[in-house]
């Protein structure tokens, strides 16, 4: 076990840097990782350039990170369902214990790289116990971190939009978590998946992916409103894919990844009648909606937060069966000494090469990128 415990810290907006933390001392029912592997995060990159997502605000200095994995360095007298040396998926939001069902709104839950909590951009975290899901040896420890995105997307697709086999999805917006959207609505037998975004390539990813059909909204005109716009918008996109409001041609769950209040507003207007919307990106607080679209088609609408009980268990599930493929996202490798880099490309969405980023993985102090 090392001594020490570099982590990369955000201490203002676009201000960060590699700091000696100390070791955690952990409880009896807690553990100590040894970070192998973390994927960078939208709302990391939305902390390092705006020092807030949502009510939290960045006030004092906080390591990032929140999508991991790695490996048992030391376990507390009271843990049984993991040992030194095990190579764990690493869930990092710990709540009271109290909270029956839903515990991902528990009013005291803790995450990690949310203000003022620091996340697990390090080489040791600590983590109660039975947030540490054991990997299959068919796992590797970059499959293990990006259970914390595939774990956003069960929520939103099984456990709110509940969807059945031979139902149809559309999903806008093809970043990270929209296209692990699709890949799960493929892997519980969706009869089709719609992929919608404005940039082009990620569409083609989309399609090599998990989509059975891609759209491409038009451009918006000069003084046109967002109303005006996506009212053209969904008008188009049935036009062009044969949907309808009703039968079997209508799309029965609409999520939205992208927090885009025209994409918002767009899936109100192509979703079936009696379908449902499930919004889980984050956007601007106060948007205009279609209510009267929403009362006639009798729309359940959803607000859909991380993940809740079962919802790691079932990620895990769906790649050791191999039913998602999480590792064909991953775009960019960077080792620790390299954070500001990752971070750099990824809020740039290319690399100086030109290549377009999906998922920037960072290996842990002193691993090796290519140890997977």
């Amino acid at each position: 076990m090392f001594d020490d415990n570099p982590s990369f810290v955000l201490n203002g907006i676009l201000d960060t840097e590699i700091q000696q933390k100390p070791v955690p001392e952990i409880g009896a029912n807690e553990i100590l990782v040894e970070v192998k592997k973390t994927g960078i995060c939208g709302t990391d990159v939305h902390f390092l350039v705006h020092g807030s997502v949502g009510d939290f605000i960045v006030v004092k200095p906080m390591v990032l990170g929140h999508e991991s994995a790695g490996v048992v360095s030391k376990v507390g007298p009271g843990v049984t369902n993991v040992k030194v040396g095990d190579r764990v998926a690493m869930e990092p939001a710990a709540t009271c214990r109290k909270c029956e069902g839903r515990y991902q709104i528990c009013p005291d839950i803790i995450c990690a790289a949310t203000p003022p909590t620091d996340g697990t951009l390090t080489r040791y975290y600590r983590l109660p116990s039975d947030l540490a899901y054991p990997l299959p040896p068919s796992l590797s420890l970059e499959d293990g971190a990006l259970m914390e995105p595939l774990s956003v997307a069960v929520h939103a697709v099984s456990k709110l939009g509940a969807l059945r086999s031979n139902q149809s999805v559309a999903v806008f917006g093809c970043g990270p978590v929209g296209l692990l959207c699709m890949a799960v609505a493929k892997a519980l037998g969706a009869s089709r998946v719609i992929a919608v975004d404005i940039i082009p390539d990620r569409l083609e990813f989309a399609k090599t992916y998990a989509a059975t059909d891609t759209f491409l909204p038009p451009s918006i005109d000069k003084g046109e409103s967002g109303v005006a716009f996506s009212t053209r918008c969904a008008q188009a996109m049935k036009e062009k894919l044969s949907i309808v409001e009703h039968g079997p041609r209508a799309i029965d769950l609409i999520l939205d990844p992208s927090g885009a209040e025209v994409a918002i507003q767009t899936g109100i207007r192509i979703a079936k009648s009696g379908g449902t919307f499930v919004q889980v990106g984050i956007g601007n607080r106060d948007i205009t909606i279609d209510m009267f679209a929403v009362l006639y088609k009798e729309l359940v609408r959803k607000g859909s937060l991380r993940y809740g009980p079962g919802d790691y268990s079932l990620a895990i599930a769906l790649v050791a069966s191999g039913k998602v493929d999480v590792k064909f996202l991953i775009s960019h490798r960077f080792p620790f000494t390299q954070a500001s880099e990752a971070f750099e490309i990824t809020r740039n969405g290319k690399s100086p090469d030109g290549k377009g980023v999906i998922k920037v993985m960072i290996s842990g102090p002193d691993v090796d990128i290519n140890e997977v």
